[in-house]
This record gives structure tokens, sequence and C-alpha cells, in this order.
């Protein structure tokens, strides 16, 4: 694939990202639901790691996932006529360069952009600055990818209930400050905490769908990305 159709896709990706006009990101986990999603009219694909690694038998969270990502967003790009996006779990690695090398990997295979969670497969959280090291690890190998920074304090339930949105806010303004281009936080659902976070993180927010916030109510509280997750699987 030449840069020409890396850099397009790359910036129309980004240029989908509207706070408060959300889009909906169906997530695929092969090349036959990837390209029956992208037939549908969605205007980006994501993957979805649980979905990659379940379909070859193996448990979400497990390193064997990094191979099968690569070798799936390989595929994927070369098919799809709309940018991508792909879950790279944790990085697969504590290690900020070998992280770093995994995304500028995907980048030049024409990934428009990645997920990279805190969460860790003990159910706790990865060290808030070593997460931030590790976003700006990625950041300065693959400029142009849209590195989607999650975290995990509603998905795990991190903490005292009454501490977490504090707790989310803290650790995603400085994923933010280490070079994030938007934030994630499954597992939250009340509209007034997403507004919160909409407000305070001022990056482009993306949540679970969830039947108990409509894309209305979503809009309204700012966010600008929702994604399916491993639902369609």
């Amino acid at each position: 694939m030449s840069s020409t159709p890396r850099v397009t896709h790359a910036s129309a990706f980004a240029a989908l990202h509207r706070p408060g006009h959300p889009f909906v990101l169906p997530n695929a986990w092969d090349v036959a639901s990837a390209l029956l999603l992208a037939d549908a009219g969605f205007p980006a694909i994501g993957t979805t790691s649980l979905g990659v690694t379940a379909a070859a038998g193996l448990p979400d969270g497990a390193g064997a996932g990094a191979a099968l990502t690569v070798d799936l967003a390989g595929h994927l790009t070369a098919r799809l006529a709309v940018p991508l996006t792909v879950d790279i779990e944790g990085g697969y690695s504590d290690d900020p360069a070998a992280v770093a090398d995994l995304a500028a990997r995907l980048a030049d295979l024409g990934v428009a952009g990645v997920n990279l969670e805190d969460g860790r497969t003990d159910g706790r959280l990865r060290p808030i600055d070593q997460h931030a090291a590790i976003v700006g690890a990625v950041r300065a190998a693959a400029p142009g990818l849209f590195v989607n920074a999650r975290t995990d304090t509603y998905w795990l339930q991190v903490g005292a209930a009454g501490d977490r949105l504090d707790e989310t806010i803290r650790r995603l303004i400085a994923y933010r400050d280490a070079g994030a281009s938007g934030v994630f936080v499954p597992g939250l659902t009340d509209l007034a905490g997403i507004a919160a976070l909409a407000r305070t993180v001022a990056l482009p927010l993306d949540v679970l769908r969830h039947p108990v916030a409509d894309l209305a109510g979503l809009a309204a509280a700012g966010v600008a990305r929702v994604s399916t997750w491993s639902a369609l699987y």
C-alpha cells in the first residue's frame, strides 16, 4: 500500500471524531466480518481483540494475540476501502519501546488507529505513569496514528465507586498529556459522568454502545465515538 492511502485513511479517521456528533464503530474479528460491516455502510471498522483471539481458540488478553492482530491487520488494510483501527489490548508488553514498535508496524500496514488499554488480565490497572509512557512512545513512533487511550477503571470496577470518576479523569488527563488522540472508557454508562469526562478531558470520548443510553443522549453528553466492542461476535 502506498503512503498516500495511509495518510488519507488516518486523516479521514481522525475527522470522524466530532464531540457531540458520535459515529458508531463496529468491531470485526476476521476479514469476512470486516467486509460485511464495511459493505453495510459504516465509515470505519475496528477490531475486537476478544473476537480475534476467540476465533483462533485463544483467551482474550493472550500474548499470542499480537501476532494474530498484525496478521489480520495486513489482510484488512489490503481489502478495506475505509479506515481501520486495531485493538491491541495493553500492547502485549509493558515495555514502551516494544509497544511503540508494534504500533509502528501497524501504521506501516495502513492502520489508522489503535486502542491501548491500561487494564491488566489480573484485574488491576497498569500504573498511570507507565501507561502514559507507553502512550507517549506510541505517539512518537507513529505520529499519524489515532491513539485511543483506554482506561478500565469502570470496566474492572477499580476502587470505591464514589472515587472512580475522579480516578478516571486523572488517568485520562495523563494519557492526553502524553499524546493520546482520544480516550475510551468502557463500562461507564451514566450520562452525567460521561458528560463530565468529555468536558474535563477535552479529547474525543469513546464509549461502548449500551441499551441504557441512546445515541441522542450520548451526543448531548459530548461523545465522539460509540464502539460495539465484541457484541457483534
